[in-house]
């Protein structure tokens, strides 16, 4: 270990730095390397310090790094951190191949070039970990990238664990495009193993000859062919790669297909039919994926999907059941067809499983079906919620908690069954969480949630005091007259403690309520020409309308501060509620949603300047050809790889509708 760790402490390691601060304890990290009982955390430090998010490499990680490889090598370390500290050398290597120059300290590239000569050995290493850990790594040295395939390929010929030929296949996929002398050679080498007997090696190298050949279909329908030979013609079993479960390994191998749309389609319709219920699993992920991108998939993959709502038969696993209703939910008018379906998993002799229930509540939530409104009253009087009380914006495709307010906020129609027992858990609800969430769905109801008063009132000397003045005031004058003024003017003066907010928002909707904007005024001015928040002092201005003049001038300063997101939108509709004018704005808002028509990624603020639009009418026709684009894709020109993706879309297609009709006089229905 001295030999190891010679020169250590030689390093000026105060003067380098990492994610946080300065490098000083590095050394003492890379000791304990070698103390078995510190080992593991010593790497996870390591990896958390020096790499942290990547994005760049920090000047402590070149002088480390000599010190990592030397106990990734030595086989008195245990193998588990030997692999985890290859891992981590990967992990700098790619980041410092994908990040801006200026965020690579300028030791690394000779630092790089030597680590690859001492990890080149590695490749034969007695243990199965490092040598499949060293494979991922090596594929990051694109500059020797000829030196390193032709070591990846003779290590190849010796190799006989399974998922290390997977690895070293995958490493030559990514070193191919960097490569000269090598490329052609391994290449072919790639073509062959298409034809390999195992499913598993002929999916990596599908993988990998697309790495190597990105944007082409190496041959006629080569991909598709070898992937539906593998799906259709053996053992789920066999395809994974090493590590995988049956149900990811199928939504990855339909990813192989890449943009073959019709090809992934018709793949994961056969899938979602298949005998084994882990690969329906994969394949209903995969729909999700589709359904979420594009909308000419809905029609192919929703009556699929649909079919699993009624898996119980061939499925002991209820969770199929449950994703597929998320989907439906997900795709909300589009599943109009398959409502019966959803309505009798909510009944007491429908889905024994509550968390697919909830799902088919939320689905017929989205629907607009009054058949969701008898087990929700249920679920709100049980003590068996089933629901989360606040929402989730993750991307991905698990399946967290619904959202209570998201499933219930849209029912006001519905208000007269719903408030009793809404009302009797709000009057009990023990956490903030909850009072918040309920509250949040009275204020959606507006008018509707009136009976509510009482509660709402009793909540303004709790910490739920904010929510509950947002409800009063959207329910309007009922609420005004029952209001206790004092109580509100002191709560303006001594807002709840620990929420910094506070004091904005009860300014807003004390406003809202009584009528009286000074409060709201001496609050937020000073914050006028903040780009964020729902409390934007710009939203105000526009509530005053006319009244709103004087600060006119302040508001068209800001104006062109921002290209795109909110700050264009809250200045520009506060400009035309107080001046009428739309000529001043209407250029500025077409600028902030013409872009998204091209690259996607629609965001909330995206769909409400489109509304905005749709308010404003006919001299807003100058955003009409975009309008029309948003409507006219098929890619959703929103947030892809998210439960949100299809009712983002929904929104701002209804409101790029609405707004054409506005502008033109008629429009697409």
């Amino acid at each position: 270990m001295s030999d190891a760790l010679a020169g250590l402490d030689a390093i000026h390691w105060a003067a380098l730095e990492h994610a946080y601060g300065t490098a000083t304890d590095v050394p003492g990290l890379l000791r304990d390397l070698y103390r078995p009982g510190k080992a593991v955390d010593a790497v996870d430090e390591l990896f958390s310090n020096v790499h942290h998010q990547g994005g760049g490499v920090y000047s402590a990680a070149p002088p480390a790094l000599p010190y990592v490889l030397r106990a990734a090598a030595d086989p008195a370390v245990e193998p588990v951190v030997r692999r985890e500290l290859l891992e981590f050398v990967g992990a700098l290597a790619y980041a410092a191949n994908t990040s801006p120059s200026r965020f690579v300290t300028r030791t690394w590239p000779v630092a790089w070039d030597r680590a690859v000569t001492d990890l080149l050995p590695l490749l034969d290493d007695p243990a199965t970990a490092p040598r499949i850990a060293v494979a991922d790594t090596l594929a990051e040295a694109h500059h020797r990238a000829d030196e390193v395939i032709a070591a990846l390929r003779a290590r190849w010929t010796v190799e006989r664990e399974r998922e290390a030929r997977i690895r070293l296949i995958a490493a030559v996929g990514s070193l191919v495009p960097h490569a000269d002398a090598r490329r052609d050679g391994s290449l072919d080498w790639l073509r062959q193993l298409v034809h390999d007997a195992d499913p598993a090696i002929r999916l990596a190298t599908v993988q990998a000859l697309r790495r190597a050949l990105p944007g082409q279909d190496d041959g006629e329908d080569t991909y598709a062919r070898t992937v539906s030979e593998v799906l259709f013609g053996s053992d789920p079993a066999t395809w994974s790669p090493g590590g995988r479960s049956i149900k990811t390994t199928a939504v990855w191998a339909l990813g192989l297909l890449g943009d073959d749309h019709a090809g992934r389609v018709e793949a994961t319709v056969r899938l979602l039919a298949h005998p084994d219920p882990s690969v329906r699993a994969g394949a209903l992920q995969a729909a999700a994926e589709m359904l979420g991108r594009r909308r000419s998939a809905v029609p192919l993959l929703l009556p699929a999907v649909a079919r699993l709502l009624s898996d119980a038969d061939r499925d002991p696993e209820p969770d199929n059941r449950l994703f597929a209703a998320r989907v439906l939910g997900m795709c909300g008018h589009a599943a109009r067809p398959w409502a019966d379906s959803l309505a009798d998993m909510v009944t007491d002799e429908g889905e024994p499983f509550l968390p697919a229930q909830t799902h088919a509540i939320w689905a017929l939530s989205r629907l607009g079906d009054a058949r969701c409104v008898p087990p929700l009253v249920r679920r709100l009087s049980g003590e068996r919620l089933g629901f989360a009380y606040n929402s989730s914006h993750s991307d991905g495709w698990w399946t967290y908690d619904l959202s209570l307010t998201e499933t219930a906020e849209g029912l006001g129609a519905h208000a007269e069954l719903l408030l009793p027992a809404l009302r009797a858990r709000l009057a009990t609800a023990s956490t903030l969480d909850e009072r918040r969430a309920l509250c949040r769905i009275l204020q959606s109801w507006g008018e509707a949630a009136a009976p509510a008063i009482p509660e709402l009132i009793a909540l303004l000397d709790t910490d739920s005091a904010v929510w509950a003045l947002d409800a009063l005031a959207a329910i309007g004058p009922a609420a005004a007259r029952a209001a206790p003024m004092q109580r509100l003017r002191a709560l303006l003066d001594a807002p709840p403690e620990g929420q910094s907010f506070a004091p904005r928002a009860l300014a807003l909707a004390y406003g809202r309520l009584t009528g009286d904007r000074d409060p709201a005024l001496t609050l937020l001015l000073p914050r006028l020409g903040e780009p964020y928040g729902q409390y934007n002092p710009a939203i105000l201005l526009g509530e005053l309308g006319p009244a709103g003049a004087p600060y006119v001038d302040r508001l068209r300063e800001l104006l062109p501060a921002h290209r795109e997101g909110w700050l264009p939108l809250c200045v520009s509709e506060a400009l035309w509620r107080i001046t009428g004018r739309a000529d001043e704005i209407v250029p500025v808002l077409v600028r902030a949603v013409a872009p998204f028509t091209e690259s996607g990624g629609a965001y909330r603020a995206v769909i409400e300047t489109v509304r905005l639009l749709g308010e404003i009418g006919p001299p807003a026709a100058p955003a009409e050809p975009f309008l029309k684009a948003f409507l006219d894709a098929d890619e959703r020109p929103v947030r892809h790889g998210t439960w949100r993706s299809v009712p983002e879309d929904d929104e701002l297609c209804a409101a790029a509708r609405t707004a054409l009709r506005a502008i033109t006089g008629s429009g697409p229905r």
